[in-house]
This record gives C-alpha cells, sequence and structure tokens, in this order.
C-alpha cells in the first residue's frame, strides 16, 4: 500500500464501532477478519499482537468523540436519556464520522441527522431536535468569528438599497418549543453534578429526567457572544424574519419588508419597532458590513 492507502485503511479500522462490549469488532464493515486487517499494516511486540495493538487505537478514537459529543450535547442526553443518547451517538458517528482537525465540528450534522431519525428521542423527538439546534449554536456562537461591528451612527446612515450581515456568531434560529431556558438549566444541572462529590445513581442517569412541560409555541432566538460568554435572546417573529433577510444579502428595505409581512404589527407601530431593533443590534454588536467576494468585482475593481 502506498502512504494514503495506508491512512485510508487505518482511518476504516479506527472509525470502525466497538462491540457492545467496547472491544474492536472481529470482522471489518466489508466482511475482512479484523485480525487480516491489522496484520496487513501493524506488526506485532512482544506483548501485544497486531489486532491487540490496533483496537487501542480503536477504543480511544470512540472513547474521545463519544465523550466530546456528550459534552457539547449534555442537555440533549438529559432529555432523551443516557443511554438512548450513547445509541443516538454512536449511530450519528458512524454516519458522520470526524472529518475535521478540531472536535468542535463534531456535532455540525446532528440537528438535521436527528429530526430525519426520531426513532433516537421517542415521544421527545421535537423537543430533542430543538435541543440539539440550541446546543448546536452554542457551539457556533462560542468560537465563531468576531468582524467590526456597525456603529448606530453608520447604521443611520443606511438607504433602502444597503446590504448588511451579520457577526459569524450571531445564531438564528427557530423553534418548536421555548426551550432556550430549558437548555440553560440543564446545563446548569450539570455543572452542579460536575462539582458535587456526591455519586449519582447509574440507573438515574440513564432514564430521562422529569422536565417541566412545555407546551408546543414557536419561538425565535439568537444566539450570540458577549466577550466570551455566549447568551440566547428571544426575539419576535417578525424580527427573526429581518434578521433571516439581513444574513442573506437582502437589501434592507426588502428584509424589512420580509419581516412585516403577514404581521399584526399596525403600520404606524412599525417605524418604533425598527428604530429598537437597530438600537438593540448595534449595541449588542450584530450588524457589520458584508464582506467583499473578489468572484464579484470587474476586472477593473481587482486591480
Amino acid at each position: 500500500m502506498n502512504l494514503e492507502a495506508l491512512q485510508r485503511e487505518m482511518a476504516a479500522a479506527v472509525m470502525q464501532p466497538l462491540t457492545a462490549d467496547e472491544q474492536m469488532r472481529s470482522n471489518s464493515a466489508d466482511g475482512r477478519s479484523m485480525q487480516d486487517v491489522a496484520e496487513s499494516f501493524i506488526a506485532p511486540n512482544s506483548l501485544l499482537t497486531a489486532f491487540e495493538r490496533l483496537e487501542i487505537y480503536n477504543r480511544q478514537y470512540w472513547f474521545r468523540v463519544l465523550s466530546a459529543l456528550a459534552e457539547d450535547f449534555a442537555a440533549l442526553s438529559a432529555v432523551i436519556g443516557s443511554r438512548p443518547f450513547e445509541r443516538l451517538s454512536i449511530d450519528y458517528l458512524t454516519a458522520h464520522p470526524s472529518r475535521s482537525f478540531t472536535l468542535r465540528n463534531l456535532g455540525s450534522h446532528l440537528p438535521e441527522w436527528l429530526a430525519a431519525h426520531p426513532d433516537y428521542a421517542g415521544r421527545r423527538h421535537n423537543l430533542a431536535v430543538d435541543v440539539a439546534c440550541i446546543e448546536w449554536a452554542f457551539v457556533q456562537a462560542f468560537d465563531s468569528a468576531d468582524r467590526e461591528p456597525l456603529t448606530i451612527d453608520q447604521i443611520a446612515t443606511l438607504d433602502a438599497n444597503s446590504r448588511l450581515a451579520l457577526q459569524p456568531h450571531v445564531q438564528l434560529l427557530a423553534l418548536s418549543y421555548p426551550a432556550d431556558e430549558l437548555v440553560l438549566n440543564l446545563h446548569q444541572r450539570e455543572k452542579r453534578q460536575a462539582s458535587e462529590a456526591g455519586v449519582r445513581h447509574e440507573d438515574s442517569a440513564e432514564r430521562p429526567i422529569a422536565i417541566p412541560r412545555l407546551r408546543h409555541r414557536p419561538t425565535w432566538v439568537a444566539a450570540h457572544r458577549v466577550e466570551l460568554a455566549v447568551y440566547y435572546r428571544r426575539l419576535q417573529r417578525e424580527e427573526f424574519v429581518t434578521l433571516s433577510a439581513i444574513a442573506q444579502g437582502v437589501p434592507l428595505a426588502d428584509a424589512i419588508t420580509a419581516g412585516f409581512a403577514d404581521s399584526s404589527i399596525s403600520e404606524m407601530r412599525r417605524a418604533r419597532y425598527i428604530q429598537q431593533w437597530f438600537s438593540t443590534w448595534a449595541e449588542f454588536g450584530w450588524i457589520c458590513a458584508p464582506e467583499l467576494d473578489d468572484a464579484l468585482l470587474t476586472p477593473k475593481e481587482t486591480r
């Protein structure tokens, strides 16, 4: 094997799911003996066979990625129960193995994957999808870029055709439940348990915890970062739609028009709402100028 083939062979072996008792499987996904696979590129030593040496990497890979995913989605685990979450994690990571140099991106496909696989969350499926969306937004808001924001004076000079952008760390969420406070409370619960010396009973960790009953109610939330902390802010539907349109590069007047489409807010009151929104967005530093795309510039502009 050349180097690339060797790397792909080992990666496939290391990323293969473990058995139920956390051992390396005896056969590969294509039916080959893992003993033969291991011996094709790993030599035994005086203490371990090629299979046993490869198994160390196989187990450590899965222990690490499962731990990282559980850390990022602690509230989701609490909502559906630790055993279902473990099964979900293994099947999700089998479908979407790590493709990045950083474990930060492990959960990037989890919200949409969970939405397409309702069996993993049972009767709490819709709530679980919302919780997964909120927790992934937390990851994105925590470490996404921070660009120079527009000041309120700069915003005041905008016209109807102005195109704006949102800070990369601002994540807009359209939820089926008001689950943002639930996630915050569950995260606080996890922190308390991690700091307590008492031992939690294993059976209580395996079942979904008792949570307040949430009524199905469309909810709009922005996750954003202030210094090194992530916050969630509830939005009106009109504000959410306007921000979403701005983020998509829609001209300002058209973005505002889209925001108030089918709105119950009267024409006379809309100007006050828009003023309040932009004042708040400027205070948080959410609005910035769009980045120039060199591909859209004319040859003269690029010289």
